[in-house]
């Protein structure tokens, strides 16, 4: 034992409650399940509000009310993918844009770039279609719940329970239902929209086992099928549910057959054991947040299990509403789409420090595929090498087009090649550095060096800019002079590119990234205010949903309060955003706002907005709508489409209050509100490579574990605040305001606060 380990020991003897205390946090590391439970009260009449059900590919939400339940079920991969405009080919190109801007043919500009978005349904992401459950005479619906940690959806009726979950590995859907009358199959209204023919339906009865199915011809050659299996036993009946396609094989009907009939061998109990512990190693996985509220502790929860229903390796990405389009006879909202310019971005930013392995891996596999695609896009729409994304893009990676300035804005990609840099960054992992980030943010980088032009100044700058959505789609919208959104992106990235070629040894190419980040334009910054511009010489004026002009602070870093220089730039930006008021916030403004505050080291206005999110953007199942639900005077807006980003902003906006470790400095419990005063985590990463936990008491840092991933120097700011702790190993040092110490790769650091 050693002379620090005899220190703790004599320690824990002498002082009776941090030893207490230091045991319920081992019995909280050992049970990393959710606390809380999505219940609802019936009748639930809109699939908007329904509990979600999903496995990553197949997505389902069960609502209803009455003796019918209804189940509305997605695939992530069903998509229409006819283009609708040809953008890469003659008069829809870069070049073209420029020449229009140039001469003010706002209409041509629409006709070309925004009206084939708005006019053609396609391309879009489809529903699957619904199943309809009637249960027989006198069983009536009185709640539904959404079990988290099993990841199991129950419907309680006045007499009995139906129960069900979407398998891990089979996808199938299976629902144990008590007095089952009937089923039957709805196919989506909204599919006549695209031109297709009906869908062709069958069934039979083989063994007792009856099945339905639907087949339905979609657009390019995609035909998917729907199909249902019911098997009675006494009073109840296993219902096994499927979406097969023909990306699965040229006989997708027997492939759904051949799947739902495994299903049923199998049985309930079977299956729901095989599940459970599926969802039971996932949440033992990823990281586990407490904190003093109840209801925001329940939305935390289910964020985090979107990352598992919505997501996994070697599935599409979650795109605007994730595996759960919306079933209301009409196409999903924009679409349903990718879009990049801030969405897709903003929904994977709390994966990493979760560690939600699954969803992200699946995200970067995602985009590493597409990564030729993206090549074609910059040599046919920009006409230079490298590779380039569309701000708004269909499952393929092929530009939608919509709103011109931001659909196919030259920086998006360097937005979503963010994704790379930080999962290096969190996981320190050499070989993906090597293989995956380094080369898909070099090719992003690349493309946007090449179109770079030198400016009067002689500085570098883009022949067009913009500032998203700021002026929505006018003329004014388009800007001469390099918007901070374009520079804050061109300035991370070729930063970040120096840094990883730098850490790869090839010291020549960092040099290179360095000197053309040199040459931009500096970030702007409003003389009046001293807040960051929008652009120079065009202050922000006005309430924007998109904090656009301030992506330096968050979520690029380029700005930080722990720069003297940069402190009162980031304090007066983010002052100025709330000054011009919330009327034109979207809820994902809220949650980025509140990350942003965390950022900035504002724990109780960070709570506020957190807080404010909460109960003015979300539907009751804990979906977020744009617009705000309530009449509490917290946004102009107050329509309900469902986009997914503001739920993961807002888990990622808890996540900063809690732990940082932008800068090389692991910072715990950064930004918390006064009224946090009992708060814990368990396993939040941090960048560098660090696994983090952390209990704090009465306002009190109580216990800090570090483990490191990857090995490495840790700097960590006094968690303690000055407060004598009591640390497990003698090589720690101090250094003004930090502890540093190097740790091999599986090396824990603790430190216990002494009373």
């Amino acid at each position: 034992m050693t002379s620090t380990m005899l220190r703790a020991s004599r320690v824990c003897a002498r002082v009776v409650a941090p030893c207490l205390f230091i045991g319920l946090a081992a019995t909280v590391r050992a049970q990393p399940r959710p606390t809380s439970n999505l219940r609802l009260a019936a009748p639930i009449t809109t699939w908007d509000e329904a509990i979600p059900l999903g496995n990553g590919l197949l997505g389902g939400l069960v609502w209803g009310g009455g003796s019918r339940i209804n189940l509305s079920l997605d695939r992530a991969d069903l998509w229409d993918l006819r283009p609708a405009a040809p953008y890469g080919t003659e008069g829809y190109r870069w070049a073209d844009i420029q020449r229009l801007v140039a001469a003010r043919a706002e209409d041509s500009l629409h006709m070309r770039f925004d009206d084939p978005y708005e006019q053609v349904p396609h391309p879009t992401k489809l529903p699957g279609g619904r199943v309809v459950l009637t249960l027989e005479d006198g069983r009536y619906i009185q709640s539904f719940l959404l079990d988290l940690a099993r990841a199991e959806a129950q419907v309680q009726l006045t007499r009995g329970t139906v129960r069900g979950f979407f398998g891990t590995a089979d996808s199938v859907a299976l629902f144990e239902v008590p007095a089952l009358r009937r089923v039957d199959l709805v196919r989506p209204a909204s599919l006549d929209k695209l031109g297709y023919p009906p869908a062709t339906v069958g069934g039979d009865t083989v063994a007792g086992v009856r099945t339905q199915w639907m087949l339905q011809r979609a657009a390019e050659g995609l035909t998917y099928v729907l199909a249902v299996s019911t098997q009675r036993t006494g009073d109840s009946s296993l219902v096994a549910v499927s979406i097969a396609t023909s990306a699965d094989g040229a006989d997708p009907l027997a492939i759904a057959r051949h799947r739902i009939a495994d299903a049923l061998t199998r049985g309930y109990l079977l299956s729901a054991r095989r599940h459970a512990a599926w969802w039971a190693r996932y949440w033992r996985s990823v990281a586990t947040l407490t904190v003093p509220d109840t209801a925001l502790q329940a939305h935390l929860d289910l964020v985090q299990y979107y990352y598992a229903a919505a997501a996994r390796r070697g599935t599409p990405p979650i795109p605007l509403q994730g595996v759960w389009t919306a079933d209301a006879n009409t196409l999903p909202p924009w679409k349903g789409d990718l879009h990049n310019d801030l969405n897709t971005q903003m929904t994977y930013l709390a994966a990493h420090a979760s560690g939600a392995e699954e969803a992200m891996r699946g995200w970067l596999d995602y985009n590493w595929k597409l990564l030729p695609t993206y090549r074609r896009f910059a040599r046919d729409f920009y006409g230079v090498d490298g590779a380039a994304i569309p701000g708004v893009m269909a499952l393929d990676g092929r530009a939608l087009g919509g709103w011109g300035q931001y659909s196919l804005s030259p920086t998006m990609g360097l937005w979503v090649a963010q994704s790379f840099h930080l999962e290096w960054q969190y996981t320190r992992d050499a070989d993906f550095l090597r293989d995956r980030a380094y080369p898909f943010v070099a090719a992003i980088g690349r493309a946007a060096r090449a179109l770079l032009q030198e400016g009067p100044n002689g500085r570098l700058r883009l022949p067009l800019s913009s500032s998203p959505e700021l002026y929505d789609n006018s003329l004014k919208a388009w800007l001469p002079q390099s918007s901070n959104f374009d520079l804050a992106l061109l300035h991370w990235a070729f930063g970040a590119l120096d840094e990883m070629a730098t850490a790869l040894g090839d010291t020549t190419a960092g040099q290179g990234w360095r000197a053309t980040r040199t040459r931009l334009e500096p970030l702007a910054i409003d003389a009046a205010s001293g807040a960051l511009a929008v652009a120079a010489g065009l202050p922000l004026a006005e309430s924007h949903r998109h904090f656009s002009n301030a992506m330096a602070i968050h979520p690029l870093g380029l700005l930080t309060v722990d720069a003297p220089v940069d402190t009162l730039v980031v304090q007066r930006t983010v002052n100025q955003l709330r000054q011009f008021g919330t009327g034109e916030w979207m809820g994902y403004s809220y949650a980025w706002y509140s990350a942003m505050l965390a950022r900035s080291g504002r724990g109780d206005e960070a709570l506020r907005y957190l807080e404010d999110y909460r109960r003015g953007f979300l539907l009751r199942n804990g979906f977020h709508a744009n617009g705000e639900q309530t009449r509490l005077g917290l946004s102009n807006a107050h329509y309900r489409p469902v986009t997914l980003e503001g739920n993961f902003l807002a888990l990622h906006a808890a996540q900063e209050m809690l732990l940082q470790g932008w800068g090389g400095v692991v910072r715990v419990f950064p930004a918390l509100s006064e009224r946090w005063r009992d708060v814990s985590f368990r396993d939040l990463r941090a960048e560098g490579g660090w696994r983090v936990s952390a209990w704090r008491e009465r306002g009190v840092t109580q216990r800090v574990r570090i483990e490191s991933t990857a090995g490495g120097r840790l700097r960590l700011r006094d968690p303690f605040n000055g407060a004598v702790a009591e640390w497990n190993r003698a090589d720690l040092r101090r250094v003004g305001a930090e502890y540093v110490i190097d740790l091999p790769k599986g090396a824990v650091l603790t430190g216990t606060f002494l009373r």
